[in-house]
This record gives C-alpha cells, sequence and structure tokens, in this order.
C-alpha cells in the first residue's frame, strides 16, 4: 500500500491518494491537481475513484478537474441534489488493488458527510484507516453550525451520534485522517500534529470528553465565523466548478497596462506588511501570504483580480491559492512591482508603522487614538489592551462607520499580518491617519506590557 497526504496551505486542507498494486484513489482533492496525477505516475498505478467527503464550504473541490485528467468516477455522499459525480450510500464498498473503501455515512458537520474506511483485503478485512472529512480532527470535532442556530443541536447530536456509534466501532487502532489540519476554520481548537488513531482520540480529544448532552450543549455555544466566499463554495462544489484544464498564468502588465484595468478590477498586494506601508498602489488589499484566505472576506466573483507581487514564487502561491477559493478571473499581475510603478511616476500611497514602545508612550500620554483589535473574540478574551475596542477582521469593511475618522486608529492582531490588512481595509474607506501595530499582541507581551481580560 501506498499513500500520500497532499497539503494546501492557507485553508489547512488536507486530501490523500492511495495507491495498491496498478490502481489508486484519491479523498478530497484540491483544484489544482496535477500533482495526485503526478504522484500516481510515480508509484506506477492510475487513479480509478475520487471519494468526497461532504460539500466542502472553505474551498473549491478538484474532483471534476481531476476527473477530466483521469477519467475517474467521482462518489460523494448522500443527502444533496449533486449535479456531478455518483452518490455513495453507506456500507457501500469500492475495492482497489488490494485495499477497499467503505462508505461510512457520518452526518453532522453537514447531512451528506461520509467518511471512507480503508481496509486491508490481505489482512482478513479488517480496517486500518479512516478519512473522517471534517467529522472528527485531531483534537477537536468539525462545525455543526451550517445549518443554522436552530439546527445546531441536531447536527451536534447527529455528529456525537456519528463518532461513538460508527467511528467507535471501527476499534482503537484505526488511523484518523481528517480533512483539515491546525489553523483551519472548520475547527477551534485543531492540534498542528495531522494524524491520530480513535484509540488517542477516545482518550485526548477534549470533546470525546464530554457527555452526549454536554458535547450538544457546547456545539450550541461555539461562536464560529462564516466568510461570505462559503456561500459560493457550496455552489460550485454542488453543481460543479468551472473547469480550468491547468493552473492559470497570469499576465505580466506594465504600469501603464496595470493602471488602465484598475477601474474594472480589484488589486491584492501580497508582500510584507513592512513593505505595503512603505509603498502601494491606491485601493490596494494587504494580504501577506500566509493570511491570503481573508481574501474570502472582500471577495468579489464578479471582478478580476490585479496581483501586486515581490517575485515569480510569490505569484505562483497567490494564484494556486485563490483558485482553490474559486478566484480563477485574473487580470494580470504588476510586472517589475511597485518599483516599475514609482520609476515612472506613478502616484504611490502609505500606511503608518508603529512599534508597540511607540504606542506604549502614547497611550500613556493619553493620546487621543482609537486602539482597534481585529482578532477573534477567543484571542481577545485570552487578553487585550485596556484601551482597545474590538471589531474582528473579518466583519470590518461593513462596520467602518464604528470608528471616529477624525481620530488616530492604531490596528493591532497577533502579528501585524492581519492589522495589515486591516489597515488596508480602513484606507479604502477613506480613513486618512491609520497605523499598522508591529509585531501586534506578541510583542506587546515580550515587551512586558500589561494585557486585561
Amino acid at each position: 500500500m501506498l499513500i500520500q497526504t497532499v497539503k494546501s496551505e492557507i485553508v489547512a486542507h488536507l486530501s490523500y491518494i492511495i495507491g495498491s498494486k496498478n490502481e489508486a484513489v484519491v479523498i478530497d482533492p484540491r483544484r489544482d491537481c496535477q500533482i495526485y496525477v503526478d504522484i500516481a505516475n510515480k508509484w506506477k498505478t492510475k487513479i480509478k475513484y475520487i471519494f468526497e467527503t461532504h460539500r466542502n464550504e472553505d474551498y473549491v473541490t478538484g474532483s471534476l478537474e481531476l476527473k477530466k485528467l483521469t477519467n475517474a468516477t467521482i462518489f460523494h455522499g448522500p443527502g444533496l441534489d449533486w449535479k456531478f459525480g455518483n452518490t455513495i450510500q453507506n456500507n457501500h464498498e469500492i475495492p482497489f488493488g488490494l485495499l477497499k473503501i467503505t462508505a461510512l455515512h457520518t452526518p453532522g458537520h453537514s447531512p451528506e458527510s461520509t467518511s471512507y474506511v480503508l481496509s486491508d483485503l490481505e489482512s482478513s478485512n479488517q480496517p486500518i484507516m479512516v478519512f473522517t472529512g471534517d467529522t472528527l480532527f485531531v483534537g477537536d470535532v468539525g462545525r455543526t453550525d451550517f445549518l443554522g442556530k436552530e439546527m445546531t443541536p441536531v447536527m451536534a447530536e447527529k455528529m456525537y451520534n456519528s463518532i461513538t456509534k460508527k467511528f467507535y466501532s471501527l476499534g482503537d487502532d484505526v488511523i484518523v485522517c481528517p480533512a483539515h489540519g491546525y489553523g483551519s476554520v472548520c475547527g477551534g481548537q485543531i492540534k498542528k500534529r495531522e494524524i491520530s488513531t480513535i484509540g488517542i482520540e477516545r482518550k485526548t480529544n477534549p470533546m470525546l470528553q464530554l457527555s452526549k448532552q454536554d458535547f450538544i450543549k457546547q456545539k450550541s455555544q461555539e461562536n464560529h465565523q462564516t466568510p461570505p466566499y462559503f456561500k459560493q463554495m457550496e455552489k460550485l462544489n454542488l453543481n460543479g466548478p468551472p473547469i480550468l484544464g491547468g493552473v492559470p498564468n497570469p499576465s505580466g502588465l506594465s504600469p501603464s497596462e496595470f493602471k488602465k484595468t484598475i477601474n474594472q478590477s480589484y488589486i491584492i498586494d501580497t508582500r510584507t506588511p513592512v513593505a505595503f506601508a512603505g509603498a502601494h498602489i491606491k485601493d490596494s488589499y494587504s494580504l501577506p501570504p500566509s493570511r491570503l484566505s481573508n481574501v474570502g472576506w472582500i471577495a468579489d466573483y464578479n471582478k478580476p483580480i490585479l496581483l501586486v507581487i515581490e517575485d515569480p514564487q510569490a505569484l505562483d502561491f497567490a494564484v494556486r491559492n485563490l483558485l482553490r477559493l474559486g478566484l480563477d478571473n485574473f487580470a494580470g499581475y504588476l510586472l517589475g512591482g511597485v518599483e516599475a510603478w514609482y520609476k515612472i511616476a506613478m502616484p504611490l500611497e502609505k500606511t503608518a508603522l508603529i512599534t508597540v514602545h511607540e504606542l506604549k508612550n502614547m497611550l500613556d500620554e493619553k493620546q487621543e487614538l482609537t486602539v482597534l483589535d481585529v482578532r477573534r473574540e477567543n484571542e481577545w478574551n485570552e487578553g487585550h489592551l485596556k484601551e482597545a475596542m474590538r471589531i474582528y477582521l473579518g466583519h470590518l469593511p461593513k462596520q467602518t462607520d464604528q470608528l471616529d475618522p477624525n481620530k488616530p486608529i492604531v490596528v493591532i492582531c497577533k502579528t501585524g499580518k492581519r492589522s495589515s490588512f486591516g489597515t488596508s481595509i480602513l484606507l479604502k474607506a477613506g480613513f486618512k491617519n491609520v497605523y499598522n501595530c508591529l509585531g501586534g499582541m506578541e510583542a506587546w507581551k515580550k515587551a512586558g506590557f500589561p494585557l486585561t481580560k
């Protein structure tokens, strides 16, 4: 047996390819899917089946794209009116090579959620792995809130039953392979370890130490964020996304060509927060690579994207990760970067930067300013500046009216990357006196400055 995990960075998506003899299957493929074909070719296998654990909300599935490359058969779980592929029923078995996949309907995260049990036909047909999708993570379980507040307790109960009645029956030695790792918005406390076993999760997963009643209560009280782009993902993944036939290759645009397309497009600048602050094109969004998924809060699927990047590697990273979010309409990128822009005297804007020491001095001197914390609620509750107000980053584009434009605004997050996006949102909204706090809360704490809860 051969198995390899394929990880997609900004959404912490984990997909899998499994091979046996000359056949292979893929579980939850990403949209830029040539990698699976390359792995299969290296193994001298042919991808025969594609399995989806559920209709994903946070990224575009690559099943149709991979089917075009391999002619593999697509399967997904019951409960939705799928416009492509085949519905697989509970306990249906699909053999390949010397292995077997058995569908295990595990509703909870969503009605159609289906896990896939991998068994070794040479070892008494015993299950060895289970691909749990968004039902069970390492150290956490999936969200149950996507059908609305009234249905959350119902879905939580279904998830509890799926885990305790179906997963537990597989045996403690069965390896757990989830669809997401640490950093995913599909869970709240996912561990950095990306593999586990049923037994380890039974003993160590905090959610699985709860009674059924407490499990439902806990899930019903969770407060997850749902970016607006999720609706687009659900639509694409139900009906089937457009087939790209490969990764797009945006054209390099001269500054004058770039300028001509600005009114019809929106600009994503993936350079570092410091570089963005020093000089950027008006109305750009600052989205450093590690925080590129935040584009989901301002994504416009009716407009093409213009990119400002630092090097070809950054271009490839941005393109691949944006197309995984369904953003595949690229107007081009700025050839020569910001340097080419200012060399022909094109106008640029700046963002003020502030260190935690400077911020502390301003607060001690009682200067008039607003400290805007854009972190998540749980981060805020762990400790924040006494003088700060909080607007979650994703909600900021629609809540700028809560801020006084006549006061300086210092935007702070954990490290200074999300706050850079926050400053770009405020600048685009017309605010002038905006600062990004370098190092964010991490630097504030390391400086020994006080926090409140």
